[in-house]
């Protein structure tokens, strides 16, 4: 190696620069796990039977039909519930940029870059219920945040939104 090599210690430090200070990945909730879907489903189903065989036995056979016709439409509602708790949202804050990555059910992928200068955040709260909505708004440009959350994380989600944006607007770490 020559030594009129440059330093290279300026390129990583811009890139540590650069670095998210803060990171956060927004999930809904859904009170109703896998096994308890199971259950759920294992009761309803036994319940439409037998409400069913007993229709059946007084003549009026059509109504074990639609009890198994409400079964499945039951399953579908809690199958399309399931997808769409898939969705999540990113957001990544670093010195230079505010990066909110959305994804949705279906693949759809969303992403919005935002300066973190000058990006303003806006949190509307009603006194009983706490924090109702967070976007961030910069040039024209509005994103909606955590519409998915119940109000008690959404309330901790603009808590913690507010100081890293403070944070970096007050030049990092």
């Amino acid at each position: 190696m020559s030594g009129n090599n440059s330093d290279h210690s300026r390129f990583d430090n811009t890139e540590s620069e650069d670095r998210p200070f803060f990171t956060a990945v927004l999930t809904p909730y859904r009170s109703l796990g896998p096994n308890g879907f199971l259950i759920l489903m294992l009761c309803l189903g036994l319940i439409s039977f037998v409400a069913g065989a007993v229709f059946w036995s007084i003549g009026a056979w059509p109504v074990f039909g639609f009890f198994g016709l409400d079964m499945a439409l039951i399953w579908l509602a809690f199958r399309l519930n399931y997808a769409s708790a898939r969705q999540f949202e990113e957001i990544r804050l670093s010195r230079h940029e505010i990066l909110v990555r959305k994804v949705g059910p279906g693949k759809r992928n969303l992403e919005y870059r935002f300066n973190p200068m000058w990006v303003r955040l806006s949190v509307d709260k009603i006194e009983d219920e706490g924090v109702t909505k967070i976007s961030l708004t910069s040039r024209g440009e509005t994103v909606d945040l955590g519409n998915f959350l119940n109000p008690e994380d959404r309330t901790s989600f603009a808590g913690a939104m507010t100081n890293a944006l403070a944070t970096a607007k007050a030049g990092g770490v």
